[in-house]
């Protein structure tokens, strides 16, 4: 079964971290561009971070850097994104999602392609930062 599967979400303090991950399966990550993506309520969907194995230098979106990491391990098909300092602005649904390395790239995955350019899509992990 083709699918990804997202987890680590949960509630934390502003301050707080958390790592979700996102393990795929029936497919490799190595041929595909990944991304973490996260909606707001009442918000568009924004693009966090997105690599991929080729990817030299991965795309995160400004008001994440210096906090977020994103990583993927290939010896277990899974990205990792690593969030320390969390504010409450960072609280969203969190999604991850995959797309064919030769249709797109890291950072046109997560500033310019839609939602149903995607080849796969997870079901989301929600991430509360409140105190």
């Amino acid at each position: 079964q083709v699918q990804l599967v997202e987890s680590g979400g949960g509630l934390v303090q502003p301050g707080g971290s958390l790592r979700l991950s996102c393990e795929a399966s029936g497919f490799t990550l190595d041929d595909y561009v990944i991304g973490w993506f996260r909606q707001a309520p009442g918000k568009e969907r924004e693009g966090v971070s997105c690599t991929s194995t080729r990817a030299f230098v991965p795309y995160y979106r400004n008001s994440v850097k210096g906090r977020f990491d994103i990583s993927i391990d290939n010896t277990k098909n899974t990205v990792s994104l690593q969030m320390n300092n969390l504010k409450p602005e960072d609280t969203a649904d969190y999604y991850c999602a995959a797309r064919k390395r030769s249709a797109t790239t890291v950072r046109s995955m997560c500033t310019e392609d839609l939602a149903a350019d995607m080849d796969y899509w997870g079901k989301g992990t929600l991430v509360t930062v409140s105190s």
